[in-house]
């Protein structure tokens, strides 16, 4: 009897374990259901919810019930919250797209998805042309981090984050920001290098809610789904890479309207 309680428990063990290859896995049956427009492939768990621009809604009247062709895919993995975070652009077809998901896992278990969470822009959103976004990200050098100790640690990558979204509220904390020299930011389609240029020093008195994070020390980047409450209540993402202890990319993607 020991000896099957102790095997019970290894497996259990390793099924709750999740791994950033589990993640990515996970992340590509996303990737594939958007493809074809059918969610019939994914593995949803008991518990799930989709929801998109900050709205619970049913993923049969999301983006996932539409076939898009993807220019371009990448997607993070954070094996500490067991959650993913994919960014696809769609930029050929009849509508364009310009999308960041966050997919999470209850209970360290990657075989099922107990949430997506999507911001996506279009056509009449904040500075929004995905063509010239498309071009932008297609340049960018998302190379892993080979070496342990060249990581980022998950706590400046939070820092960073937290502080970007703070600008508007915070005098300081754009100074607070370790800005490369040669850092890149693109919001909407908006170009700005170097990333430290023209940048608030506060002004707001509403905070940035609603923050879901996805942080991976492998590619250096954290992803900050929100509300931009500081301008409106505009469903939002912020993505940061840091390369070196310094800011080299920054992505947002932000839509007008929740729902």
């Amino acid at each position: 009897m020991k000896v099957l309680v102790a095997i019970a428990a290894l497996v259990t063990a390793a099924s709750a374990d999740c791994t950033r290859e589990s993640l990515l896995a996970s992340a590509q049956t996303y990737i594939d259901a958007q493809k074809a427009g059918s969610t019939t492939g994914l593995k949803l768990s008991s518990s799930f919810k989709y929801q998109q621009n900050n709205k619970e809604r049913a993923i049969s009247a999301g983006l996932l019930a539409t076939p898009y062709k993807l220019d371009l895919v990448r997607s993070t993995a954070d094996t500490v919250a067991c959650a993913s975070y994919t960014m696809w652009i769609s930029a050929s077809g009849s509508k364009p797209y310009v999308v960041g998901t966050q997919i999470r896992h209850d209970g360290n278990d990657t075989s099922t998805i107990s949430l997506i969470d999507t911001v996506a822009a279009t056509t009449g959103d904040l500075f929004f042309n995905a063509s010239k976004t498309l071009g932008y990200i297609q340049k960018e050098d998302w190379t892993p981090i080979n070496k342990t100790e060249s990581m980022p640690s998950r706590e400046l990558l939070k820092k960073v984050g937290d502080a970007y979204l703070d600008m508007w509220t915070d005098s300081k904390a754009a100074d607070s920001i370790p800005w490369g020299t040669e850092c890149e930011r693109v919001e909407g389609s908006q170009y700005t290098s170097p990333c430290g240029q023209s940048l608030p020093h506060g002004g707001s008195s509403k905070p940035n809610g609603m923050r879901r994070y996805v942080i991976d020390e492998v590619t250096g980047s954290v992803d900050v789904l929100c509300q931009f409450d500081s301008l409106g209540t505009m469903p939002d993402s912020h993505e940061i890479r840091v390369i070196d202890g310094k800011v080299k990319y920054v992505h947002t993607i932000t839509a007008l309207k929740v729902g």
